[in-house]
């Protein structure tokens, strides 16, 4: 006898529910309701070492395949654009899409208080699943999605459609927004950004609001849900999620190049480069050096400044480390003041984090505007 996915579909919801026993029933319905199985596509891929390894739905069998789609966990559906029904063997290189934990989408929609009457911007409708949960809970006339990737969009389309959901779809670049079917109560994003996007403020109506996780290139990111006042600036704190979503495709990091280790100026830290391990030290690292990438070695960690080229990283030296640093920034020094900063008020979780924002300067702080901050990149 065959596993039934409308038996999988509610314990999925159960379990989302269970683990966060403040989330509003609408949204376990939601996920009880919509059919998963129906966006994942004929085949996915599963992590294998450093490469993607595809997963066919025929070759493992309808069962195994039920089993996939309803544990809550994200599932890669393409690398460096190529779908995962195109692969015929191991893949390398970065996700560009993915059908996202259902957990997550769900947590996204929470943090955005989306309500029903509300019409809602989502910015990647990727596989179309995070839009059918929308479409269920706020009904597809309330719903706009639009994704960048033309292939995916239409597959999302398709998708949608056999699930029985009608919302208004657009390709393009969702960091314009969708001025066309403008203006919006809420934008959500299932993307990271580096910074938020004007067009987004100039999309929504009074007091709407944007939800998205703020990232970067040492892709350390905070969620945030921002509500605009009077006067169109946009106001909120981080919430204490550790979550990831992949960086809008306009926004991501540039190829990494081989590392050449270049002599530079010598010095003892003043902090443990371990900190950069703590998610809101990493964060503040990252607002302190927006466009450094982040590697570690055996050793210690490495930075490397996509614009210029400049260099530092760190080594052990006796009792403590030692960092040395080459080129026109001087990257560790950038990080280190910053994570002095952070220490000094206590070393807070992202949830003392908040944001200020207008299409024209963003500034993210530690307890409140007054206090640490850092202009996001623009």
């Amino acid at each position: 006898m065959h596993l039934d996915p409308v038996t999988l579909r509610h314990a999925l919801a159960e379990e989302i529910a269970t683990a966060r026993q403040s989330l509003d029933p609408a949204w376990r319905d939601a996920v009880a309701a919509v059919p998963r199985e129906l966006f994942l596509g004929p085949a996915a891929f599963r992590a294998a070492g450093a490469d993607w390894l595809p997963v066919r739905r025929d070759e493992i069998g309808a069962d195994e395949w039920l089993r996939m789609t309803y544990a809550d966990r994200t599932w890669v559906t393409q690398v460096e654009g190529k779908d995962a029904t195109d692969a015929d063997g191991p893949v390398s290189g970065s996700p560009t899409s993915s059908a996202t934990l259902p957990s997550l989408v769900v947590r996204t929609a929470e943090v955005a208080g989306l309500r029903p009457g509300q019409r809602v911007l989502e910015v990647g409708t990727g596989t179309g699943y995070s839009t059918a949960l929308l479409c269920q809970r706020l009904g597809s006339g309330n719903v706009v999605s639009i994704e960048y990737d033309p292939g995916l969009a239409a597959s999302a389309a398709a998708h949608l459609a056999s699930a029985g959901y009608a919302p208004t779809l657009a390709c393009g670049d969702g960091l314009r927004g969708c001025p066309e079917h403008a203006d919006y109560d809420a934008i959500i994003a299932t993307c990271s950004v580096r910074t938020i996007p004007p067009s987004w403020f100039w999309q929504l109506n009074g007091g709407g609001s944007i939800t998205t996780t703020v990232s970067g290139w040492m892709l350390a990111s905070g969620m945030i849900r921002l509500v605009l006042d009077d006067e169109g600036t946009g106001h909120g704190r981080f919430t204490e999620d550790t979550v990831t979503y992949m960086l809008a495709r306009p926004h991501e990091r540039p190829p990494t190049p081989v590392f050449f280790r270049l002599e530079g100026d010598r010095r003892r830290t003043r902090v443990d480069p371990g900190l950069l391990e703590n998610w809101a030290g990493r964060f503040v690292a990252q607002l302190a050096a927006p466009s450094a990438q982040l590697m570690t070695t055996g050793s210690g960690v490495v930075l490397r400044d996509v614009a210029t080229g400049s260099q530092a990283w760190t080594e052990p030296d006796g009792d403590g480390w030692a960092v040395q640093q080459h080129g026109p920034l001087p990257l560790w020094d950038q990080v280190e003041r910053a994570l002095l900063l952070w220490q000094d008020v206590g070393a807070p979780a992202l949830t003392e984090f908040g944001m200020t924002a207008t299409p024209f300067e963003q500034m993210v702080w530690i307890g409140s505007p007054e206090g640490p901050r850092w202009r996001l990149p623009v």
